[in-house]
């Protein structure tokens, strides 16, 4: 790595529950993220580390899944393990999502695919250590206004969007669904398949058995969400078209019977 220190120093705090890094002058005990009902400090208590502690124990790990999306994920596992992706674009690569290690690996990987053009971000469980990767790819950082209060280092790439719809480029837009997070969203590719490739983050929560998507406010402690705000989020992914799901985990793909497994969902919960 050209320059470790610039990426992360010593003060900054790296949350070993959720993976979110935080600015020197956060003085608070627990995570701000974990230390919400949508998360949790775990039963062992509150631990930290640093960034620079993380790139002697751990490295990124990289799948291709099309021509056109690769995954990126942490070895040996980390925090809550969730994976980020990178959207190979003709207009330029789009970062979605992020996880708290950026090593010389992907970043040397991520310049070779040709750079990034823009990070965009799902929800807060993400933030991680978003505005390094950012600063690293010279690159700007989107994430939706309805978030904002989650966002503990303001940095100078962060453009916070409002409303339904962010269009970026070569048919990918980023489109804010709600629910578990107010300002939740995805990334519709649409031509990355036939129908559409979505990228949800944990806006949809795919069963390990890929028959089932739950949606709900908080999954490790089993909030459900209101059965309007249920109604609310049907009723806007029936406007989109896609045929294809990459979820949080890496067993979270499904690209045959999409939606014929998301209606079926929705209406089991629903009755």
């Amino acid at each position: 790595m050209k320059n470790p220190d610039k990426l992360s120093t010593p003060m900054k705090k790296l949350c070993t529950a959720c993976g979110t890094q935080f600015p020197e002058h956060y003085n608070e005990e627990l995570c701000a993220i974990c230390n919400e009902e949508r998360q949790y400090i775990p039963v062992t208590g509150q631990t930290w580390t640093t960034h620079d502690r993380l790139l002697t124990t751990h490295t990124t790990n990289i799948v291709k899944l099309n021509d056109h999306l690769y995954e990126i994920t942490i070895t040996p596992g980390f925090a809550i393990g969730q994976r980020a992706f990178l959207v190979i674009s003709k207009s330029g690569n789009i970062l979605w999502d992020c996880v708290p290690l950026l090593d010389q690996h992907v970043i040397d990987f991520i310049n070779e695919k040709g750079g990034l053009q823009a990070i965009a971000i799902s929800h807060p469980h993400y933030y991680s250590n978003m505005n390094d990767w950012a600063e690293e790819f010279k690159c700007s950082l989107y994430i939706h206004k309805n978030d904002e209060q989650y966002i503990s280092e303001k940095g100078n790439r962060i453009k916070l969007w409002e409303g339904d719809e962010m269009p970026l480029w070569d048919d990918i837009k980023i489109v804010n669904i709600g629910g578990h997070f107010a300002g939740s969203s995805i990334l519709l590719h649409k031509s990355m398949s036939e129908k559409g490739t979505l990228l949800s983050g944990d806006t949809m929560y795919l069963s390990p058995n890929l028959k089932h998507f739950a949606i709900m406010y908080s999954y490790p402690n089993r909030i459900p969400l209101p059965v309007a705000e249920i109604k609310r989020i049907k009723k806007r992914l029936e406007d989109l078209e896609f045929d294809a799901v990459y979820g949080f985990y890496s067993y979270q793909n499904l690209t045959k019977n999409v939606k014929q497994i998301l209606n079926n969902s929705i209406e089991k919960y629903l009755s």
